[in-house]
């Protein structure tokens, strides 16, 4: 088992590892010891030592043909991934304190002869705050700023329009990798490569990136990007890498933690996956491959020492060799760099003069946290539901807990400005309306709740509806009743619902809506972050509450809430 946790728990560690306190170390080790060999095993010493002489000889022969044994090498790998907060969370975090640490490794790698590497798993230029008015400059600046060397795309990259993510690739300096994408039928992205090469001292350290292809569905590629085979592409990219010398082949990749593992089984020619994606903070070696993730925001960075050498092996030939070690580095209460403190100070500042603008109150709790929005009804679910039926004078609305970011709880009285409802909407959505019959309706609530025990971010909020599901019922069969209006939904008659364009667009599974009729359109309708400050200017102080809109019947069961990670 790995050491793996949710960025503050500890789920498990292995017998092979060392762990300590809030910075992670762990080191394997080889478990071999000497054993008193009976006389029966004379003769396989005495082969072994006609094998050493052979090495010996072919060492002696390199060496007078001019070819040199590379000598030991350290190769640090610093990583980061799924961090798009620039200022941190809970004095964690954030672009200053990833810069702090990235320094301090690097100089402590190169002081002693090694080669540091900043690489990141994806996820940076969205979604936060600012990057909904920026898409995401400011980042790919801090990002350069802190010096990150090579980047896997993340499916957030693509979260305002292919053509948004070509310009700021070409912003960037460092180098992207998403080697399983293709446009147009073409492979590869601009601005990003499918590999590279890095070397240092005769060694060649070999990098390929993948991006989960759930992207297509969950964020907007546009319908020319298309996400290939990630275990087909990692093995053909890894094979060209091994193929051209590279003696340790490391996979950037933005993937669940399964799909890694299966990656990993599935291509022998990959030592190293660095990832990212699920937020996990997880290190694990099995003795042959590596794998190591840094949960989210910057509030931990993995280190990864990996010792390589090179060995003649019995048969004469060179293998390179190398044993890892790792470090999880927590960032809670580390100083953050001072330049890169000030370039986040003179972001928050414009961003403050712009937004902090109240534009009314609310006097009840509004929870949006992830855990929340994808797992139940919510006071700000049901508010923004009610703000975009509003707005469009619909029937029905349902808007997808993924799309709600802000991961804060505003107790009573909170004054909510501009800021705080660009925090929770930071997409730049737009709402649209449709017409559905009442059977398409249901099969909509179905693709809401068919993750819900994932945490899948489809969850859905509604304004107009009631209904209720039981997650232990089968995929598809969850939805138990559903009323519209106070009145049971019919099947064969019709109902305008107002969503956003990303669902609309069959985002996050929401293919139903791909049949019907569509009444206002993304290009006519509005943002659906106005429509929610228009909504609260309009009451002046709202008071949203969890109301019965969705019923879970496997909570009323009495049965546990269900432990979902991210």
């Amino acid at each position: 088992m790995p050491l793996c946790c949710w960025e503050d728990h500890l789920i498990a560690v292995d017998s092979g590892t060392i762990w300590n306190g809030s910075d992670c170390t762990v080191s394997t080790h080889d478990h071999r010891h000497m054993q008193k060999r009976p006389i029966r095993q004379i003769r396989r010493l005495r082969e072994h030592t006609v094998s050493l002489k052979v090495v010996i000889l072919v060492a002696s022969i390199l060496a007078s043909l001019g070819v040199a044994m590379a000598a030991p090498l350290t190769l640090t790998l610093i990583h980061v991934n799924d961090w798009d907060r620039m200022d941190g969370v809970d004095n964690a975090g954030g672009a200053a304190r990833i810069a702090t640490v990235a320094a301090e490794e690097r100089t402590r790698a190169e002081a002693k002869g090694g080669l540091a590497i900043v690489t990141f798993g994806g996820d940076m230029i969205s979604p936060s705050l600012l990057s909904g008015i920026d898409q995401g400059a400011h980042m790919i600046n801090l990002a350069d700023s802190i010096g990150f060397d090579v980047a896997v795309l993340g499916n957030h990259e693509f979260d305002f329009g292919p053509d948004v993510l070509r310009e700021r690739l070409a912003e960037s300096k460092t180098t992207w990798l998403a080697g399983n994408v293709s446009v147009a039928g073409r492979p590869g992205f601009p601005g990003a490569a499918a590999t590279t090469m890095v070397e240092k001292d005769g060694y060649q350290i070999g990098f390929l990136g993948l991006v989960t292809p759930e992207t297509s569905v969950i964020s907007k590629a546009g319908p020319d990007v298309s996400f290939e085979s990630v275990t087909e592409t990692g093995a053909r990219l890894a094979d060209a890498l091994k193929a051209a010398g590279a003696d340790v082949v490391i996979a950037l990749t933005h993937l669940e933690l399964s799909t890694d593992l299966e990656l990993l089984r599935t291509v022998e020619a990959i030592d190293v996956v660095l990832g990212g994606h699920d937020h996990l903070l997880i290190a694990r070696h099995d003795g042959r491959q590596a794998v190591m993730k840094a949960g989210s925001q910057g509030r931990h960075v993995g280190v990864l020492n990996l010792s390589m050498d090179r060995v003649v092996k019995q048969d004469g030939a060179l293998e390179t060799v190398w044993k890892p070690e790792f470090r999880l580095r927590s960032t809670a209460g580390l100083e953050g760099d001072a330049l890169i403190s000030a370039m986040v100070r003179d972001y928050q500042a414009h961003l403050d003069k712009t937004l902090n603008v109240v534009i009314g109150e609310s006097a009840t709790e509004l929870d949006t946290r992830r855990l929340s929005v994808r797992s139940g009804e919510t006071a700000f679910g049901n508010l923004l539901a009610d703000a975009i039926r509003a707005a469009t004078e619909s029937q029905i609305a349902l808007y997808n807990g993924g799309g709600i970011r802000g991961d804060t709880v505003y107790p009573p009285g909170t004054k909510i400005s501009r800021k705080i409802v660009l925090a929770e909407l930071p997409f730049g959505n737009k709402t649209v309306m449709l017409r559905l019959t009442g059977a398409q309706v249901k099969q909509m609530l179905e693709t809401g709740v068919s993750q819900t025990e994932q945490g899948g971010g489809r969850f859905p909020h509604v304004s107009g509806l009631a209904f209720s599901f039981d997650v232990r019922k089968p995929v598809g069969e969850r939805v138990t009743s559903v009323s519209v209006g106070g009145a049971a939904l019919k099947d064969d008659r019709s109902y305008t619902v107002a969503t956003n364009d990303f669902l609309a667009l069959g985002g996050d599974g929401y293919t139903v809506f791909g049949d019907s009729e569509i009444l206002i359109d993304s290009r006519s309708g509005g943002l659906v972050a106005s429509h929610l400050i228009n909504y609260i200017v309009a009451v002046g102080t709202v008071s949203p509450r969890v109301e019965g809109r969705i019923r879970r019947e496997d909570w009323a069961a009495g049965i546990a809430r269900l432990d979902i990670f991210y």
